[in-house]
């Protein structure tokens, strides 16, 4: 096991004017699990495949373990990768895909074998031993590519987007098995994934890019609950949170958001609310004669979830989601108007025109 620095690491492809990542620094401490998210483009799978050696830095370091390794050969730095579409070799059988690693570094045959046999046992695919990759399912081959990584006990592991081919049942499944995995050998881990469902349930810390930037680095509560921008607030959640655009100009004068009886603090011109923190009525159902006050949109989609739903409305401040737990036949039709309100827990975030975070006070 070890940690991995990013030390001010850029990487530019030939020919490409601007950096793909750009003065990267990040700390993955000893044992932990971290994961890179980001939409794509983002330079998530760049700075894994920099990180194995598979892509030269522009300049920069890149070390594991205190040892720089930024310009060794991917064979060089005791790391050991799961691609997304498993790469296994379909003449070979599960034991001698697991093995192939340690049969080229000549490693005594018992040796191999027992570790082979350990993964094995500890993957669930001790029975599989002797099958070739095409009578296996895509969720056994993705764990024989996991048990391939795991015989070679490297200090760290390397898994780029590994459940993108595997569908949805098969994704929770076989992503409960990575982390319990991680759990269990305590190796570092660095995860690729566009999905930020995943980051959230798997990671220790998530690291959010956009444009090769690393944004924030925090744990998914943290992420969640305290974004420094608008870009994170927006990426991580599902669905996303609310952005409503109050004023595009006159960044020093405080405006105000009237119709959810919020007031912005000087410099803010965004307001951010999670879908759970809105309440939402139905506007032709309103009771006593009385019409709620609120902000009002017309509904778009709306999402039945089962225990709850999601309902989508275009409102003049823009596209507006809420959550709700409301019984199916109360929920109103697309088309018919409604009228968002904060819930008396709701936090509300703001950021300026940059998308930066701006504190109330």
């Amino acid at each position: 096991m070890a940690d991995v620095v990013f030390d001010h690491v850029n990487i530019r492809y030939p020919g490409s004017d601007t950096p793909t990542v750009k003065d990267l620094n990040l700390e993955i401490t000893d044992g932990e699990f971290l994961v890179l998210v980001g939409p794509s483009g983002c330079g998530k799978s760049t700075t894994l495949r920099a990180l194995a050696g598979l892509e030269p830095t522009d300049s920069g370091t890149i070390s594991i373990g205190g040892r720089d390794v930024t310009g060794e050969e991917p064979g060089d730095r005791d790391i050991a990768m799961v691609f997304q579409d498993y790469a296994l070799y379909p003449h070979m059988s599960v034991r001698d895909n697991m093995g192939f690693a340690l049969t080229i570094k000549k490693l005594p045959k018992p040796e191999i074998a027992e570790r082979v046999n350990r993964a094995a046992e500890i993957l669930d695919l001790t029975e599989f031993l002797d099958r070739k990759p095409k009578d296996l399912s895509g969720g056994q081959r993705q764990r024989v590519a996991m048990g391939r990584a795991i015989v070679r006990e490297p200090q760290v592991f390397l898994m780029d987007e590994p459940l993108s081919n595997l569908d949805a049942k098969l994704r929770v499944q076989t992503r409960a098995q990575i982390v319990k995995l991680q759990q269990n050998l305590g190796v570092t881990t660095v995860y690729v994934t566009h999905d930020q469902v995943e980051a959230m349930t798997m990671g220790h810390r998530v690291a959010v890019l956009k444009d090769g930037v690393l944004q924030q680095v925090d744990t998914p509560q943290n992420l969640y609950h305290d974004p420094v921008n608008a870009f994170v607030a927006g990426f991580i959640g599902s669905p996303s949170m609310n952005l409503l655009t109050v004023r595009g100009t006159l960044p020093a004068v405080k405006a105000s958001l009237p119709e959810l009886g919020v007031e912005l603090p000087t410099g803010a011109i965004q307001v951010g609310v999670r879908p759970e923190h809105l309440t939402v009525q139905d506007a032709a159902t309103a009771s006593g004669g009385h019409r709620a006050t609120g902000l009002t949109g017309t509904v778009t989609l709306v999402e039945e979830l089962g225990a709850d739903a999601n309902i989508y409305a275009d409102t003049s401040y823009g596209p507006v989601t809420a959550r709700t737990t409301d019984a199916p036949d109360t929920l109103p039709p697309v088309g018919g108007t409604v009228i968002f309100d904060l819930a008396d827990n709701a936090r509300v975030y703001f950021f300026d025109t940059l998308g930066d975070r701006v504190q109330e006070g």
